[in-house]
């Protein structure tokens, strides 16, 4: 590793870790698991996955990388989402009621996730101080998208964790 590249080499790190989580934690769901409803207030296993997904491809690829979200090129009509996210602002509950087939949304996800780790193989040091629009979050720095993305995988990783063990299942993979 070289000196120079410390912190994005850690930020690559850390990400990567929170896809290992997430996709650990995945184990053992199927369709039925993901898409039923929790009592109370969490959304579904497959509501948190498909915002784990839109929140990697709208606000990180997109906004942060200038991309085009995947549902517009290679994803278009492979999303495995039932159907895409409201916009901005939009008051709905989207993440209640939206179903995901789990092998087609897993497979959008592992592209996001290699997108991702492609851009910050080649990412150096001195970008993570670059200002970027994130809209509804305001101005951020590289720095601040990344580290929102890797907690923002973690907390809903929990989530999942957490609904999987409501259901008599093992969350975490550990």
């Amino acid at each position: 590793m070289a000196q120079d590249q410390v912190a994005i080499n850690l930020l690559r790190q850390q990400f990567r870790q929170s896809q290992e989580w997430l996709e650990g934690t995945l184990q053992g769901v199927t369709d039925e698991v993901a898409n039923d409803v929790p009592v109370g207030s969490p959304w579904p296993i497959a509501g948190q996955i498909a915002h784990i997904i839109t929140g990697l491809d709208f606000y990180f690829l997109n906004m942060t990388l200038g991309k085009e979200p995947l549902p517009l090129t290679s994803f278009a009509e492979k999303t495995g989402l039932s159907e895409p996210p409201p916009m901005p602002g939009e008051a709905v509950a989207w993440e209640r009621y939206v179903k995901v087939d789990l092998p087609v949304a897993y497979e959008y996800l592992k592209s996001l996730f290699n997108e991702i780790d492609d851009y910050l193989a080649t990412a150096q040091d001195g970008d993570l101080a670059r200002e970027i629009d994130m809209g509804s979050m305001g101005m951020q720095t590289l720095t601040s998208a990344v580290n929102y993305m890797i907690w923002h995988n973690a907390v809903h990783t929990g989530e999942i964790s957490c609904i999987k063990g409501m259901q008599g299942l093992k969350g975490y993979p550990f």
